[in-house]
């Protein structure tokens, strides 16, 4: 608005002063001379002072040369320089985002088409520099994509294909790295970020490599179901253990029942066999002496004493054979009783048998 407004000014001024300068010559001859030369002036000014106006938009800054030489920079606004003498070059001060598109090589020689976002952001202070040492900012973003392609292409040639696949993630840290490392100030600039978007090999590795996880899914595969078979072949072994040992311990719990039960049947016939021995002694008229006690077992008992005195050898022998014959089927404990011979017999019986 401010140029048109000039520039609307000095057309108007200019118009005015031929008009002037046109009814002055017919009316005064050489004094016309003067309203014409204002003219000319005007009519110069006209086309110097529009074009010395420079604006700089915001997020942009102007290296000012003056005669070829950069001298200046300015920032964001209307600046007022005679265009014949200075020169402005427009650099764009936000983040640059540069797409790159490259080929690289992996370290077993498979090709890779590569896709990268660089994005760098100039410092302003040293536009002179630049200025001075690219020329422009187009040759300073050419050189800084020309370092990334390098360091991309340097950092992924030290890895193998199905390495990068596997951890491509991690990928892009490296490679940024490296970029950042190599941008240093001499070029004038803030690396902020690298990316790699995109890493695609070949159509026949692509398929070389999907084989090859086909082939190891179907491997893993078949090690679970190998792995379950085993699992399932022990759990069952083991329950066909636990079944055998459950049954033998049953079969000995049983086994040991059996022979519990024997043994207190062997006491109980033992006993009943030391009872009816004690009452033939009675009928035969032997004298029968009772008393209690306790047996080694700690067992309260009932001792019957046979008396012998008197007795001849054939009727104590009628005891004793039987007491003998007693003393064979008595199991019950691995002990025969005593059997006293000379002046009597003595037998003990629990108070309470267990039968």
């Amino acid at each position: 608005m401010v140029v048109l407004l000039i520039a609307l000014v000095l057309v108007a001024g200019t118009a005015i002063f031929a008009v002037v300068a046109a009814k002055q010559k017919r009316s005064r001859g050489k004094l016309a001379v003067i309203p014409t030369a204002l003219a000319v002036i005007f009519a110069i000014a006209f086309c110097i002072i529009p074009a010395s106006i420079h604006i700089v938009e915001t997020g942009e800054i102007a290296v000012v040369k003056h005669m070829g030489e950069a001298r200046a920079v300015k920032s964001a606004g209307m600046h007022f320089d005679l265009w014949l003498t200075e020169q402005y070059d427009y650099y764009d001060a936000k983040v640059q985002n540069v797409e790159i598109a490259t080929q690289a090589y992996s370290s077993d020689a498979q090709t890779m088409d590569i896709s990268m976002t660089l994005q760098f952001q100039i410092s302003t202070e040293k536009a002179i520099e630049i200025a001075k040492q690219y020329g422009n900012l187009d040759a300073l973003e050419s050189r800084i994509e020309a370092i990334a392609v390098e360091k991309t292409k340097s950092v992924l040639s030290s890895y193998k294909a199905m390495d990068i696949i596997s951890d491509r993630s991690s990928m892009s840290p490296r490679v940024e790295e490296a970029i950042i490392s190599a941008i240093t100030e001499e070029y004038f600039v803030n690396v902020s970020t690298v990316v790699l978007t995109n890493i695609d090999f070949s159509d026949a590795f692509e398929r070389a490599v999907e084989e090859k996880m086909i082939a190891e899914q179907k491997k893993l595969q078949a090690e679970y179901e190998n792995e379950m078979k085993v699992a399932a072949a022990e759990a069952e072994a083991q329950a066909a253990i636990m079944k055998a040992e459950g049954e033998a311990k049953a079969q000995l719990i049983a086994a040991e029942a059996e022979r519990d039960a024997q043994v207190e049947l062997s006491r109980a016939e033992a006993i009943s066999i030391q009872l009816k021995s004690v009452e033939i002694a009675r009928a035969l008229g032997f004298n029968i002496i009772e008393s209690e006690g306790v047996n080694e077992d700690g067992i309260a008992v009932i001792e019957y004493t046979i008396d012998f005195t008197g007795k001849t050898k054939e009727e104590i022998s009628l005891i004793t054979d039987y007491i003998k014959y007693m003393e064979y089927l008595a199991k019950w404990d691995g002990k025969l009783p005593t059997v006293m011979s000379g002046d009597g017999a003595s037998i003990m019986i629990p108070v309470e048998p267990e039968i």
